[in-house]
This record gives C-alpha cells, structure tokens and sequence, in this order.
C-alpha cells in the first residue's frame, strides 16, 4: 500500500531543477568522503538547454518527498545516440541520491523505469550521469576513502536498495591502484623501448598552443580505440569540445601523450590531477573563499587519474601502450606525483586489465552497472 508520507514528482520548474541538483550537498553534508563538485558545473551538467548531451537525449528529472522535505532524486534517460549505436532500445537512470529508507528508492526507481518504457524502452541500464562518457557506475566497496576527480561517490546501501528493486549486474569497472613504491618492472621497460625503436613512432606532450587541432585529433583517437567496447558511444564534436575545455584547466602538457606514426594520430594517453583532493575542501562553491582554497590545496595534489588510453585499432597490440605507461608514470613522479588511480577499465578489457597488472596496480575499488528488462 502507497505511503501517503512519500511523493514522487517530476521537475518542471526552475526551482525543482535547483533543488535536484543541490539535494546531494546536504545529503551528503556530514559524509566525509564524498567531493562535492563545483555547483556552477553542475548547473550546466544538469542544464539539457546547457549540456551538449541532451542535444541526442532526452531526460526527466523526478524528485521524492517524504513527510514534506526532499528525500530523493534520480533521472530517467533516453540516449538516442547509444541506441543507434549499439541496436537497441535502452533506457537509462542517473544522478541517484536516496536518503536511507527503501521505499522511497523504489518509487524513484520505479518512476524511471516507468518513464523510459513508456517511450518505448526494453531494458532500465544505471546509473550513468548521464552517459559512459561522463561519471557512471554505482560504488560497491571501498566506501572509506574520497573518489578521484570525475569518479563517483554513494553509501553503500545504494547497491542493497538497487538489487532489492530487481536490477542485476551489467558490467563492473575497475580502478586500478598504483605507487612509485612499484616502479614499473624491466619487462615493461624492454617492451617499451623496444617499441619505440621499431616503429616510426612519435611521442609527445599534447601542444595546449594549439588547442583546437590538437582536439580534433584526440576526438578521432578516441572514437576510433573505444569503439568496440561494452557500452560506448561515440561523442560528438560538441560533446567533446565541451568536456575538452574542461579538462583543459587542470591539463598538464607532460601527462596529455599523443602517439604519432609518420605525423598521423595513432594513440593518446591522458592523465590528471585529482582535483579532488583541493574540491573535497569547498563545498562546491568557488566564492568567497572555495577560490582560495582550491589554489591553496591544489598546491597539495600527490596523486593523477590516468583517464584515457588508448590507441586505434590498426594500431593496437604492437606495445605503444606500454610507451604511454612507461612515460606516463616517468612524467608524474617528476612532477610530484607519487601515486595514481588507473580507472576506470570495464571487467572483461582483457588487454587493459593486464597491462594496469603488469604495472603494478591493484584493483582497490569497483563500480557496477546494473540493468533489467522494463
């Protein structure tokens, strides 16, 4: 029987929108280890005249209730562009944020699922926030440490309340652990060399002079190393520009690699500071004083998040990864940076998951995707 006490209401207005996106700051508000992002972010995140997602998607926001105050959240998605992709008709939930208590993780769960097969969806797939090619993946261990920048953070009841309301496991991705007490091991450097001598090969550090080609070659790496990996779609130039000048604030030439075969994009490797650890200290607000603060502890970083890797498929195999790791984990030390996070690497990525072995690495957390027929 419905509780009277629970209300589940989709986001009309601008003051629903606002208070969906800051629902997680005070959800979250004496949790130690969640990083709240920048809100003007989240603002263009969850913004679909905004974000240049939503230009191949489309959303609804829904919010709960409990006793009058706001006890949920959670978005029901439709990515055209996925669905094109790989055949299907999926539908999608994102940015789900529960206060403890089932019910009402199940009326939002619910809501959703509800809402993409009404627009004619066959399967429920989350949470992705809002696709691959942002945050996705529910946190189901290591609860007891912060996540690295661009990787979400959830209690662990989350996974309890999802595989209670029949979700199942889709995928699981990996993050890899790694530290300059683990130099990388001779074999990797023969490989490397060796690698590097045979072919006519190029590597450097990404020209930020020259940001706009430099882009364009990225966007054609990726498009082309990714795309025959579970679950990826294809960005679009919009889509990349946007998350491009992004990551371009924080960038660092040194740990941005392109791999060139005779002056043509082959591979590129990217690795960033974790942000996190100075955004951990604002709240999510750069005024009056989370400026001060995010200068002031990013001074402090000590860790990267290897982000990217890859190389095009013509290429693959023949060891220009182990280039990219060898010159990446050179780079960071000089730089500072003692410690990484490789992520995040789906389960069945054989070659990825050996070689972030063959590194040293350790998987120290996972994150799973969950899906179910509507």
């Amino acid at each position: 029987m419905e509780s009277p006490a629970i209300k589940i209401r989709s986001v009309q207005t601008k003051k629903e929108l606002n208070t969906f996106i800051k629902f997680p700051y005070h959800h979250y508000k004496n949790n130690p280890y969640w990083v709240p992002p920048l809100l003007v972010d989240q603002k263009v995140l969850l913004n679909p005249k905004k974000h240049p997602f939503y230009q191949h998607a489309k959303v609804q926001f829904f919010l709960a209730e409990k006793n009058g105050k706001t006890a949920g959240r959670i978005a029901a998605i439709i990515d055209y562009k996925h669905n094109e992709f790989h055949n299907e008709k999926t539908g999608f939930f994102g940015f789900f944020e529960t206060i403890e208590n089932y019910e009402v993780a199940e009326k939002l769960l619910s809501a959703a699922r509800d809402w993409v097969k009404n627009e004619g969806m066959n399967a429920f797939r989350g949470p992705l926030n809002p696709s691959q090619n942002e945050d996705c993946g529910l946190l189901i261990d290591a609860f007891d440490s912060p996540p690295v920048v661009m990787m979400p953070y959830n209690p662990p009841y989350y996974a309890d309340f999802i595989e209670r309301f029949g979700l199942k496991k889709a995928m699981d991705l990996y993050a890899y652990y790694i530290d300059d007490k683990n130099p990388p091991p001779d074999k990797l450097v023969r490989v490397a060399e060796a690698v590097r001598k045979k072919e006519n090969l190029t590597i450097r550090p990404l020209n930020l002079k020259n940001f706009k080609s430099e882009t364009k070659k990225v966007w054609y790496v990726y498009n082309n190393a990714w795309s025959k990996n579970w679950g990826f779609v294809p960005f679009t130039e919009a889509e990349f520009d946007h998350i491009a000048k992004n990551l371009k604030q924080i960038a660092i030439p040194e740990l941005a690699l392109m791999a060139e075969i005779n002056g043509e994009p082959v591979g590129f490797s990217l690795s960033i500071p974790d942000i996190n650890q100075a955004l951990i200290h604002t709240n999510g607000h750069l005024f009056p004083l989370g400026l001060i603060k995010l200068l002031w502890y990013s001074k402090k970083i000590d860790m990267i998040r290897i982000i990217i890797m890859g190389v095009i498929h013509k290429y693959q195999k023949r060891g220009i990864d182990a280039i990219f790791y060898l010159d990446t984990w050179k780079n960071a030390v000089k730089k500072g940076y003692w410690r990484g996070e490789m992520s995040w690497i789906l389960e069945n990525n054989g070659i990825m998951n050996r070689s972030a072995k063959m590194l040293g690495g350790r998987i120290y957390k996972t994150y799973r995707i969950y899906e179910m027929p509507t």
